[in-house]
């Protein structure tokens, strides 16, 4: 990788993979009212592990003002999130893939366990196997 991890993967740049209104458009899709939604999601990005070729990046779960983002609410979205259309992990794996320029490919990708970091932020930890391209 010609490019280091952190000099792609800016704030901006992950903005642009997961958009704000991604959470939004989630919660219109799941209850019919984006308003209903606990929680928005943010991607960052955690580090990369030279040794094992992976990159690590957190879905980051940011209670609303006035909502209540509880272990019952985030435990089951890992497997959500892997199906869910419009999240499309699948999708943005593919994207982080293209910025990587041809020099390395996901070869596979996995969401672990919910973390509760705090009382208003969960996180769901994305891991994708990078291979050379």
């Amino acid at each position: 990788m010609k490019r280091q991890p952190e000099q792609i993967f800016t704030e901006k740049t992950l903005a642009a993979l997961f958009p704000a209104e991604r959470s939004n458009d989630f919660f219109d899709a799941l209850f019919g009212d984006a308003s209903e939604g606990a929680y928005d999601i943010a991607l960052s990005f955690e580090g990369y592990d030279q040794t094992t070729q992976t990159l690590r990046f957190l879905l980051n779960l940011h209670e609303r003002p006035g909502r209540c983002l509880a272990c019952n609410l985030t435990h089951g979205l890992p497997e959500v999130f892997k199906r869910h259309p419009i999240i499309n992990i699948k999708g943005l794996v593919a994207e982080i893939e293209t910025l990587l320029g041809g020099e390395m490919v996901c070869a596979d990708w996995s969401l672990g366990h919910t973390i509760q970091k705090g009382r208003s932020l969960h996180c769901i930890p994305l891991t994708i196997k990078l291979r050379e391209g």
